[in-house]
């Protein structure tokens, strides 16, 4: 039996445990599994309207909150922040403008729900307006979902959303830049509450890995580390396999983050078992919010296409696992979205945690940044000698 077919079976970790799990020995799990005791750390009561919505509609709604201690001086910095997963909604071989009206169509459906949960940050999943057609190493018709950043339909849709709900929209598309020769670009545009685009951020690395042929499409970004000082909270966006390398993380924390998303796409097969770690042990390293997003269901090509792992040509990454997720600087976090259905996830948190937990743990204080320096800048040299010690 393939690890996909098995893996659709399971809906979710959660509900593993509750059917298998006595209340007593649940709440012991949950304790050890999601570092929530009870303190800090609850179910989020939502809207009845926004429950009926996502009955409706067929999506989950799940709320968490996650708290800080009261301080004498500073009174609670609470943010909502709203996290999307979801699976395409044609056939990939739709019209390519059909596709994309059905995504904005569906999106729209899981924001107004956000909107009266009184979300103030949402995020999509990776390249959310289109299949993650990337693994065909196929043009055409793919790169016609390239838009403008600045201005292009996905980004007017995003505005629109932003201004309507009251709240900060991270968009995470397939960007073409006119402006440089109609380059390509894995990234995510960063809309304001007010509706206005304030920036974007490209996708750092690239995978080189079994179906993601993603370098036939675009290259390692050229925006850095950005950090968008938003009216709630500054925020970083990490796409996708950047939450592999643990310096990427770290950088949009020495630019100041407090939250860092990770709008992703990503299959069982491959990375499942990493999937809440890495996104966790960022928060806790780097102490701030961290948010991670993946799509679900399994899509189709028309075409087969082969791996650079060596399977038989195929015309499906496998499935998409969702289990979205925040984690907090405390190395709590919240459970996960199904693995199998569309879900929109909102977590209130405190931003106040992340300055709490820097004075409880000191790991900026006692990071040795100069010493780190100095030796990636002798790694990266062309006479650069492993600091290696023989007898």
């Amino acid at each position: 039996m393939r690890f996909e077919k098995m893996a659709e079976e399971v809906e979710s970790l959660e509900k593993l445990l509750e059917e298998h799990l006595p209340a007593d020995k649940l709440a012991e799990a949950r304790r050890i599994i999601y570092g929530q005791d009870g303190k800090n750390s609850r179910p989020l009561d939502l809207p009845e309207a926004a429950s009926a919505l996502a009955k409706e509609r067929n999506f989950e709604l799940v709320g968490y909150s996650i708290a800080a201690k009261p301080e004498q001086l500073r009174p609670p910095r609470i943010v909502r922040i709203g996290l999307v997963q979801n699976k395409i909604v044609l056939p990939t071989t739709a019209p390519v403008k059909d596709q994309v009206a059905a995504l904005h169509s569906r999106i729209e459906e899981i924001a107004e729900a956000a909107g009266l949960c009184g979300v103030n940050v949402i995020c999509f999943q990776e390249a959310w307006n289109m299949p993650f057609a990337f693994c065909t190493r196929e043009k055409t018709p793919w790169c016609e979902f390239a838009e403008s950043a600045e201005d292009g339909q996905t980004t007017k849709f995003c505005q629109e959303l932003a201004k309507r709900h009251n709240m900060v929209v991270l968009s995470p598309i397939l960007e073409r830049d006119g402006i440089h020769g109609d380059v390509l670009w894995n990234t995510t545009v960063v809309i304001s509450n007010s509706g206005a685009v304030m920036g974007k951020s490209r996708k750092n690395h690239i995978p080189r890995i079994g179906d993601f042929n993603e370098s036939t499409y675009y290259m390692e970004g050229n925006t850095g580390h950005r950090v968008f000082d938003t009216q709630f909270g500054r925020i970083g966006v990490n796409i996708c396999y950047g939450r592999h390398h643990p310096l990427n993380w770290f950088l949009y924390s020495l630019n100041g983050a407090e939250i860092v998303f990770n709008p992703s796409a990503t299959v069982g097969a491959l990375s499942e078992p990493m999937w809440p770690l890495e996104a966790r042990t960022a928060a806790i390293a780097n102490t701030y919010f961290t948010a991670a997003i993946n799509r679900v269901g399994t899509e189709i090509f028309e075409n087969e296409f082969t791996s650079g792992d060596g399977k038989k040509a195929h015309k499906d990454f496998g499935s998409f696992y969702g289990s979205s997720y925040v984690a907090a600087p405390d190395g709590s976090r919240t459970k996960g979205l199904s693995r199998t259905r569309d879900g929109l996830l909102v977590a209130e948190v405190d931003l106040n945690l992340v300055r709490q937990i820097r004075d409880r743990w000191s790991f900026q204080m006692t990071g040795r940044y100069d010493m780190y320096a100095k030796e990636l800048a002798e790694a990266v040299s062309e006479d650069f000698k492993p600091n290696i010690i023989k007898e």
